[in-house]
């Protein structure tokens, strides 16, 4: 019981941080750097430095062997460089707290997995929970009005879930061989990998850590130099969120520590609101309860479904 709490507590403040890196992450965007350059010092930046301490307590920890190398390719290409990238893009062109209500219908994505893919079987309130979700995205996207959301940003933010999805599978499939921090470098440096080969770092935007960012919205007067907010977004946004996040699928399943991330759009859009002044209509919030709803109903269903890890 004490050991289910404290993997709880590490997913809610993993949540939190990962919500507060939303708003601080918008501002760098706004201040000009791209989706895919913060990916690419988000990513490089949080592998250096946690390379660094995981080096200085036991490095021989990052071995591995020919076949889980496959696996941590794909936790790092897909569940880091995909997850972030689409997240940016999708935070640049709407509001935060939408694009992670989209973001987290990856439970539900889970259960489709399961029953398609797997063809595992899964009881009859799936269905239940995807029309709850879908329809709540319908309310959330205001389709009668034309679909008032960015193109772009909706396509990434639902690129972004499905990745998301990839990630907390392949999650709790690799943190039962390895540490959370060791997992955590290895899918950083595959993020980085990426990102070097697609975007040069000797062509990244260097002017981005003297320039100074105004903080908009409550404080409009003040900015910040770019280098203290990637810091931020590197340190307090990445790595500490991954590390617990990671802590917390060691002892709960995937499809659990997926809801209780849905926590992350609720206080994301506390955070909007307070610093940024984003508002949703009440149409919006209505349906952003409904897909929390189905979300939480699509969990209920995956939890009675035993999938074996090497199915994963």
């Amino acid at each position: 019981m004490l050991k289910s709490l404290r993997a709880e507590a590490f997913l809610v403040f993993g949540a939190v941080a990962f919500a507060f890196n939303g708003v601080i992450s918008k501002l760098v965007l706004a201040g000009g750097l791209s989706a895919w350059r913060l990916t690419q010092a988000r990513c490089t930046g949080a592998f250096l430095i946690l390379l660094l301490f995981v080096l200085a307590r036991k490095g021989d920890s990052l071995k591995t062997t020919r076949r889980e190398l496959p696996w941590l390719v794909a936790y790092g290409a897909i569940g880091f460089a995909a997850v972030q990238v689409g997240y940016f893009i999708a935070i640049a062109r709407m509001p935060i707290s939408i694009a992670l209500i989209i973001e987290f219908t990856a439970p539900i994505w889970i259960v489709l997995y399961i029953r398609f893919i797997l063809k595992l079987h899964v009881p009859s309130m799936m269905w239940l929970s995807l029309g709850l979700g879908f329809s709540g995205l319908l309310l959330v996207g205001q389709v009668w009005r034309g679909l008032t959301l960015n193109g772009v940003g909706l396509i990434a933010a639902f690129i972004d879930a499905f990745a998301l999805a990839a990630y907390f599978l392949l999650g709790e499939k690799l943190v039962a061989q390895r540490s959370t921090s060791t997992l955590t470098l290895w899918g950083l440096g595959i993020a980085s990998l990426v990102w070097a080969i697609f975007t040069p770092l000797w062509s990244f935007p260097t002017q981005i850590f003297s320039q100074h960012i105004n903080l908009q919205g409550t404080f409009k007067n003040y900015t910040l130099p770019g280098w203290v907010l990637l810091l931020w977004i590197i340190v307090m946004g990445t790595i500490l969120p991954y590390v617990l996040v990671l802590n917390g699928l060691k002892l709960l399943s995937a499809s659990t520590s997926s809801v209780i991330g849905m926590l992350e759009p609720v206080v994301a859009g506390g955070f909007a609101w307070w610093w940024l002044g984003e508002i949703l209509t009440p149409t919006q919030l209505v349906g952003g309860a409904v897909v929390i709803a189905g979300i939480i109903l699509a969990d209920r269903v995956r939890r009675q479904v035993h999938v074996p890890k090497n199915l994963i």
